[in-house]
């Protein structure tokens, strides 16, 4: 059923598109009605539109926040037209049709992006607006409902072609239209939420904003996008990254650009972190990026092929051209010089992204994954793997010890668990990931450090992101060579395993905190 449009209201927040599309109707002599800002917007451009003021014969009032709130407006949009009794309505109280509603939302999210205090966000938070939106979406039998500027150029196709615009349509703009106002009331119940400290409310509502199609899912025959936060600051991270270079993301892609980059961002020193499958495979601390690049593509060279590369500063030239050697899907920094850029360019496959800045490792957050039939919700794992350090073995571990202890902490807590991390002078050796067993993982850590005929594990440290259950596991690091460990302990068997690092004149250090990864 094609429905012709004889009369437009025009409300926006942003501009974009609105004096073209106001053009158009305007040319086809459909009548305009618009709000103060919107008004004055197309009284610029030389377009005539009627004030909601004249149509209510109520002026807006209390700057603003009163103004469509009217039976003269709502009831022109949600009058029925097929129905007598509606239409005997709106002809006893002078009620004209509404065909078109264009309104687009006061920017709450964007304002709340910016910093720019609560007296702003609440001044953001739109009634009006969404009111017209439903309103016109609930009606969408009779009215098209347009809350992007994007679907501007669609509806005025639309309307040249047949002098109207089809059911389909209509009801594809409605579920839009809901879409955004339910976007729009989640990002403020979020803000909310987070200003009461609300970290896990009653009832869950998300706002995120599709910011891209990806190629695939996690596999060629699955369909994926990602999307942004609304309604909050983003962290620097694959959401504020922008694509310098490079084929289309996958969501694999992301999903590992991520994990390497909050892992580099848990260091002070320059650090590169290369991720494979979800875990990191090498990562190193160095004077310089490209240092620190090196080591940790020693760690496990082989594992690192097709993987991720995230570091903690400004990528160079240098450090490009060493990344360039070895192939990678994804490279993610902070910054890429326009030096390491042109290296880069010659790799036209390889994607870059540039994240803008370093997220706070200790920040707050929440993490959201889903199960079926419903979410898990956390609180972020924001804690420091090595803040409380207790020495429980009679050996006191040396002072490069305790560095490469704290490091290795680190690392395992971004590796999966039963993880199992070997390390030596501030980069990884050997990495046991995933495994079912702790032992398993502590077997594949020490044979990854002896993969190319050396033994790296000798005079190497050990973490483990949980407590050794039995004494096994340390004894396979000790057997390799390593000098100190450090665990979170808790175990009912912590005796057997500080007994074993005794025997072995290893130093064990407990932390008191768990770091699964799942």
């Amino acid at each position: 059923m094609i429905v012709p449009v004889t009369r437009a209201l025009l409300s926006v927040s942003d501009k974009t598109g609105i004096v073209e599309l106001a053009r158009f109707l305007g040319k086809r002599g459909i009548e305009l009605v618009s709000t103060g800002g919107t008004a004055a917007a197309l009284r610029a451009a030389g377009l005539r539109s009627r004030d909601v003021s004249e149509v209510t014969g109520f002026p807006e009032i209390m700057d603003g926040r009163v103004k469509t709130l009217h039976p003269r407006i709502h009831g022109g949009i949600l009058a029925r037209r097929d129905d007598p009794g509606h239409r005997s309505a709106m002809a006893d109280h002078a009620i004209a049709g509404i065909d078109l509603v264009a309104v687009t939302l006061y920017p709450f999210a964007e304002s709340i992006a910016k910093g720019e205090g609560d007296a702003a966000a609440i001044e953001n938070i739109d009634v009006g607006g969404p009111a017209l939106i439903r309103a016109a979406a609930k009606n969408h039998e009779h009215v098209v409902v347009l809350t992007d500027p994007a679907d501007y150029e669609a509806a005025m196709k639309a309307i040249a072609d047949t002098g109207g615009t089809s059911l389909d349509f209509r009801r594809r703009l409605a579920a839009a239209a809901f879409r955004r106002t339910a976007a729009y009331d989640a990002a403020i119940a979020a803000w909310f939420g987070i200003g009461l400290g609300e970290e896990l409310p009653a009832m869950l509502t998300l706002s995120a904003r599709r910011r891209m199609g990806l190629r695939y899912g996690e596999n060629p025959h699955q369909r994926a996008a990602f999307y942004a936060a609304d309604g909050q600051r983003l962290r620097p991270g694959v959401a504020t990254a922008v694509q310098s270079q490079g084929k289309e993301l996958g969501y694999n892609n992301l999903a590992d650009a991520d994990a390497a980059f909050e892992l580099a961002a848990e260091f002070e020193r320059p650090a590169a972190v290369i991720v494979k499958h979800a875990n990191p495979c090498g990562a190193a601390l160095a004077d310089t990026l490209a240092e620190a690049y090196g080591r940790a593509l020693e760690s496990d060279p082989v594992s690192a092929y097709g993987g991720i590369v995230a570091v903690n500063r400004a990528l160079d030239a240098a450090t490009a051209a060493a990344i360039a050697k070895t192939f990678y899907e994804v490279i993610v920094a902070p910054k890429v010089h326009p030096e390491a850029k042109a290296i880069l360019g010659a790799k036209p496959n390889l994607r870059v992204l540039e994240t803008g800045g370093m997220p706070d490792a200790a920040a707050g957050g929440l993490v959201l994954r889903s199960v079926s039939g419903g979410y898990l919700l956390q609180t972020r794992d924001a804690g420091s793997a090595a803040a409380t350090m207790k020495t429980v073995s009679k050996r006191q571990p040396s002072p490069s010890e305790l560095a490469d202890l704290r490091f290795a902490a680190t690392v395992a807590k971004h590796v999966k668990s039963n993880a199992i991390v070997l390390a030596k002078d501030g980069a990884t050796v050997g990495i046991g990931a995933g495994q079912m067993s702790r032992v398993d993982a502590a077997r594949i850590a020490v044979w990854k450090a002896a993969e190319r005929g050396d033994n790296r594990a000798k005079g190497a440290v050990v973490a483990s992101d949980a407590f050794f259950p039995f004494a096994d596991g340390l004894i396979v690091a000790a057997e390799a060579g390593c000098t100190a460990a450090i665990h979170p302990g808790g175990s009912v068997r912590d005796a057997e395993v500080i007994a074993a690092a005794d025997a072995a004149g290893m130093a064990l250090v407990v932390t008191g905190t768990r770091h699964f990864r799942h």
